[in-house]
């Protein structure tokens, strides 16, 4: 199987799975995060995708067919074999639309306490922290969120937003490269990496 077909096969795949319907990706307090609702994925599913499904991210011919497949990548990392993290996941949701981002925080600690594999709640946690400005912690969580899943655009897009945050441009510009280098179709990516181009390298003559 071609891979120009293998990536046409995923799209069409997530398109009956997600519906016309499928809620835009969004960005809350700057950090890439998923849609609200995404198809549930068996276990199976999780291990079988995800690699097949970042080939196919890669090799997306548009920006359409990319945030497809991004949604279905979501819905990999979202949903934890474990039935009680996932009932304090929706207690995080719940507490966050209620601006409770103290009863956000200590919820998913619980849920790193019991499933510390579960990249997920590492990575609410690290937005809830780059909200608050906490970098220290919020760059702690993304080391863990990286080591469990290196190809994690969210975690990589939050890690460069913090980087330019404290001052570190040219840093902050080799990780967005790497963002965009696992999700070419990523969203204002490209633009903030022409910018600190220009900054830290200098414009073309």
């Amino acid at each position: 199987m071609s891979q120009r077909f293998r990536v046409l096969a995923i799209i069409v795949l997530c398109s009956a799975v997600l519906g016309p319907t499928a809620p835009a990706f969004a960005q809350k307090g700057g950090f890439v995060e998923a849609p609200d609702k995404l198809p549930r994925l068996s276990r199976a599913d999780r291990l079988h995708n995800l690699d097949f499904l970042f080939g196919a991210l890669k090799a997306a011919p548009d920006a359409a067919s990319a945030k497809a497949i991004e949604e279905r990548i979501w819905a990999v990392w979202i949903v934890s074999p474990s039935d009680t993290a996932n009932l304090l996941m929706t207690r995080v949701k719940t507490a966050i639309e209620s601006k409770d981002l103290d009863l956000a925080i200590r919820l998913l600690d619980s849920i790193i306490a019991i499933k510390p594999d579960y990249v997920e709640a590492w990575n609410r946690r690290a937005t809830l922290l780059y909200l608050r400005k906490d970098y220290n912690r919020s760059l702690a969580d993304i080391r863990q969120i990286l080591a469990r899943e290196p190809r994690h655009f969210g975690a990589l897009s939050g890690l460069g937003l913090i980087m330019q945050d404290l001052g570190d441009d040219k840093r902050a510009l080799d990780i967005y490269r790497r963002a965009l280098d696992v999700h070419p179709h990523l969203p204002r990516i490209p633009d903030l990496i022409k910018t600190l181009t220009e900054k830290v390298e200098g414009r073309d003559i």
